[in-house]
């Protein structure tokens, strides 16, 4: 397999990949699960997908809240993370978001900027399409994407990041179509090196996918606590769609 196009397998399943977004803020995570799932009116025992699921802290919130929940994700280490935290509503399973989804779901939340990873188009359209099969007749999807357009306007070429001891060399650059991220570290006696990449998703290339994908956007938001999307002052671009 091209290891250039399926970046995330290798650098997600590292435990430095745990090790430098172990800032993440469990306060923002629930404070948007509260709000969406308010807003989106989720009865009790709805039935919720949460992928990729990282860990599984989106999950583990969202059961506490009553819903019985699946986390999935590709990566087998975090998986197995997660797994510890299951229960008799709250299960986990390595998942591809690009094989089709055999159960329907009430819901299904992408979370946290986890769309959008892959050269193709059509990729991206076919984890769309996938979404939106495994919903029942009233599901709703909510996808969760950074803005593009705020950061461009931001973009810190280069910064350090000493944690735990690792020094991380982060530097960012957006080409050919791509948010990049490259990751450089020293662990362990040996040089580490990652890129993540992200395709520079506007709000208008979103809607195109969307609408090839069959799903119909119903609300926009632009952060966690759902506000309208701006698209120079917006944090996120959130989609919430049918």
């Amino acid at each position: 397999m091209d290891t250039k196009k399926d970046w995330f397998s290798s650098w997600f399943d590292t435990p430095y990949y745990h090790v430098l977004y172990k800032h993440r803020n469990d306060t923002d995570a629930h404070f948007f699960m509260r709000n969406i799932t308010s807003f989106l009116t989720l009865k009790q025992n709805s039935f919720i997908a949460d992928v990729p699921c990282g860990k599984g802290r989106h999950s583990v919130f969202l059961n506490s809240l009553g819903y019985k929940v699946i986390g999935g994700d590709l990566s087998s280490n975090s998986i197995q993370h997660a797994k510890k935290f299951e229960n008799d509503s709250l299960e986990f399973e390595v998942w591809d978001m690009r094989k089709p989804i055999e159960n329907k779901y009430d819901a299904i939340f992408n979370l946290f900027t986890s769309f959008g990873y892959f050269e193709d188009d059509n990729d991206d359209i076919l984890i769309l399409e996938n979404f939106k099969n495994g919903l029942k007749k009233d599901g709703v999807l909510v996808l969760d994407f950074l803005n593009v357009e705020k950061v461009k306007a931001n973009l810190i070429p280069e910064e350090t990041k000493t944690i735990d001891g690792i020094k991380f060399i982060i530097k960012k650059e957006i080409k050919n179509g791509f948010i990049l991220k490259h990751i450089s570290f020293f662990a362990n006696d040996k040089k580490h090196n990652y890129t993540e990449q992200v395709k520079f998703l506007t709000l208008e290339k979103m809607e195109a996918y969307f609408e090839s994908a069959g799903l119909k956007i119903k609300h926009i938001f632009g952060d966690y606590s759902l506000q309208n999307f701006n698209k120079k002052t917006s944090d996120r671009l959130i989609l919430i769609a049918k």
